[in-house]
């Protein structure tokens, strides 16, 4: 809730359904299936409901987000196990985007004790620029019953980090729904 969320922008955290197929623009998949596969569960993609959440603080011309996914009954928990088996071998690939053509490296770090099972990663890519910076994202997936939900926090020249208070509290949250 925009309430809990500190230095929040004025422009709040706008929750948001995903952009119709149709509407989306489309990218060739990267240049490794398994990466492929973990991009595809990062952002929901096969999930029977998504949603997203922008988060833009004040100060941080970066942001963040997150992405919920729900699942039916055991989807999670599979769709879970291949993630951590694509993150198993998923170090680096090639792609193209929204600003051409990227290499990207993944480096995977501790993950926090949330949800049902959780797995944390960082991906950063050169950027083509003088001084030689590199666009640096940091994904927090977290898996709390039929939902998995990632957090994304994004910064150039520098390291990002996404709240892990409000990590906890959105996954608490799906927790104790779930339940009800």
């Amino acid at each position: 809730m925009e309430s809990e969320v500190a230095g929040v922008h004025e422009a709040g955290i706008p929750v948001k359904d995903p952009v119709p197929p149709e509407e989306q623009r489309s990218f060739p998949p990267v240049s490794d299936p398994t990466c492929q596969t973990m991009i595809d569960i990062r952002d929901g993609k096969h999930a029977s409901a998504v949603v997203f959440q922008i988060f833009n603080w004040e100060g941080d011309i970066w942001g963040g987000s997150s992405t919920l996914a729900a699942y039916e009954d055991g989807k999670a928990q599979q769709t879970f196990a291949r993630l951590k088996k694509a993150l198993a071998s998923c170090r680096s690939f090639q792609g193209t985007g929204w600003a051409g053509k990227f290499t990207c490296t993944l480096t995977m770090e501790q993950p926090p004790h949330v949800g049902d099972e959780a797995v944390r990663f960082r991906e950063t890519m050169p950027l083509n620029t003088e001084d030689r910076e590199e666009r640096n994202e940091q994904f927090t997936v977290v898996r709390a019953g039929n939902t998995i939900v990632t957090f994304q926090k994004l910064n150039v020249g520098g390291r990002a980090s996404f709240p892990a208070d409000l990590i906890d509290r959105q996954v608490e949250r799906l927790q104790n729904a779930q339940r009800s």
